[in-house]
């Protein structure tokens, strides 16, 4: 297609004002910039566009000389945002690139991260405008202290609330079956228990769950703030270990205590892994519907595939 004569014209028509230092560079773009109606100042104008390129030192607010080049290229006038450079002469990174990043890099360890070669293959992948060297740089500096904020509430019902909204995304993401007949997970037990145990003769300590069994310690003893706050302190102390250990966000902590049954032992090698310490599978959605089921036959398949301990555990995870 012919190159727009009017590439470079704002909304109303106004051509679009364009500095840039005297140099090679701008011997290069001025035919492009005056090809597309766009106009060149001798010197930096208010309202005109600086331009910079990349690597250079460049106030913020400087506009990288690609941005011209893309437009060409496209032959359409883009908007100037993403060809932001910082005062490095860096591209910055758009919220859209920081979700990218995010979700590229959920779940791996720390290991893999502060290395090169994840980096590279998201180079390669094209997953932002960025260089490896970058996008790393933006993950560990910028990104990654933010995952590790710690859940601003000590208000249990919010914690439970984060637990069901983690349970329905597990659910909707491990199945496309009616959920509909499916009681919501509130909390995390994690306690070891075996089949014959009932919760009046549950015992909860550090080694033994991250998540202490509320309703066991309201029937134990008086409701009180301070213990609840207790609760909910240990509840985010842990997670935010698991944060912190594994760099990974507060919702992939959350999915793998549900995929776990709440067992920290089991989530903590989940997390580094991707696989149970016991070598059994984790827990689907699938699984949860026919653990449901009154069917001996069923429920010996399940334990077949689990363990009669692990389908215990997960019974009384699910009931709690």
């Amino acid at each position: 297609a012919a190159r727009s004569r009017s590439l470079f014209l704002w909304d109303d028509g106004h051509p679009m004002r364009f500095y840039l230092r005297p140099g090679l560079a701008k011997l290069r773009l001025a035919p492009l910039v005056l090809a597309g109606g766009g106009r060149l100042c001798r010197v930096q104008e208010p309202g005109a566009v600086l331009l910079a390129q990349p690597g250079e030192v460049a106030p913020d607010g400087a506009v990288s000389t690609e941005y011209v080049a893309e437009c060409v290229k496209r032959n359409q006038r883009l908007p100037l945002e993403p060809f932001l450079l910082t005062a490095r002469g860096r591209l910055a990174f758009t919220e859209a690139e920081d979700a990218a990043l995010l979700q590229a890099v959920r779940g791996q360890g720390m290991v893999r991260v502060s290395g090169r070669a994840l980096w590279i293959e998201l180079e390669r992948s094209g997953l932002t405008r960025h260089s490896w060297q970058a996008m790393r740089d933006r993950y560990l500096r910028h990104l990654l202290p933010r995952l590790w904020e710690p859940p601003q509430t000590e208000d249990p019902t919010q914690i439970r609330g984060l637990f069901a909204a983690a349970n329905r995304e597990f659910e909707s993401t491990e199945s496309e079956s009616d959920s509909s007949d499916v009681a919501e997970l509130s909390t995390q037990d994690g306690v070891r228990r075996s089949p014959g145990e009932t919760a009046s003769e549950l015992k909860t300590g550090p080694e033994d769950s991250a998540f202490p069994d509320i309703q066991l310690q309201r029937q134990e003893r008086p409701q009180s703030t301070c213990s609840s706050s207790n609760v909910v302190g240990q509840v985010i102390k842990t997670m935010e270990h698991f944060m912190e250990k594994f760099a990974v966000d507060l919702h992939t902590v959350t999915q793998a205590f549900l995929k776990n049954s709440g067992d920290v032992e089991a989530t903590s090698y989940f997390l580094q892994t991707g696989q149970r310490l016991d070598g059994y599978p984790v827990w689907s959605r699938e699984d949860d519907l026919e653990l449901q089921k009154d069917d001996e036959q069923v429920r010996n398949k399940l334990i077949a595939k689990f363990g009669a301990e692990n389908v215990a555990k997960r019974i009384m995870f699910r009931e709690s």
